[in-house]
């Protein structure tokens, strides 16, 4: 009996990791909202690190969490740094690209509790009297992420966090 138990549980496990093999190698998440303000009144918001815990979903999960900033004030060169419950983790954001008042990309790196490294790319574009502001996190997916995967996508994991930071942003920047 436990050695038919022992072969079943070998054959899902050799299936998980089988279809675990056939994801992508990477992927990308994104979200756009309609924001009824100028790119010049949400660019601010993202440029500048200081102003993310007014709006990025992160930063409430764990009040405690420890921040540094360093580098540039804001723009490119700008560096964010953070350590947290498991929630949050512990990482590092700089702002490496810089168009104002259109383009924000951050390179964003993980290194608590699985290490990994992304892009964040914010575009604005103005719309008449809106801007449709999209978010979009991109990067490569190790083998575990694939076996996550298996179970969960990233765009259910990270598309909820993304869509609630920018209706934060857009609560913000249509005052």
């Amino acid at each position: 009996m436990l050695k038919k138990i022992a072969i079943g549980v070998a054959v899902v496990v050799a299936a998980v990791l089988g279809f675990a093999m056939t994801k992508p190698d990477s992927f990308r998440v994104q979200r756009t909202m309609k924001i009824k303000a100028p790119p010049e009144k949400i660019f601010p918001l993202i440029n500048d690190f200081h102003s993310w815990s007014s709006w990025s979903p992160w930063e409430k999960l764990d009040p405690a969490m420890r921040r540094t900033n360093s580098g540039s004030a804001m723009g490119q060169g700008a560096v964010y740094e953070w350590e947290g419950n498991a929630k949050v983790g512990k990482g590092r954001m700089e702002i490496t690209e810089v168009s104002p008042p259109t383009k924000v990309t951050v390179k964003l790196d993980f290194l608590k509790p699985i290490e990994g490294h992304n892009i964040a790319e914010f575009t604005l574009e103005p719309q008449g009297d809106s801007t449709s502001v999209t978010w979009v996190m991109r990067g490569p997916t190790p083998f575990l992420s694939k076996v996550v995967q298996v179970f969960i996508s990233m765009d259910s994991m990270i598309g909820k966090e993304f869509e609630t930071g920018l209706g934060n942003l857009k609560s913000i920047a249509e005052k």
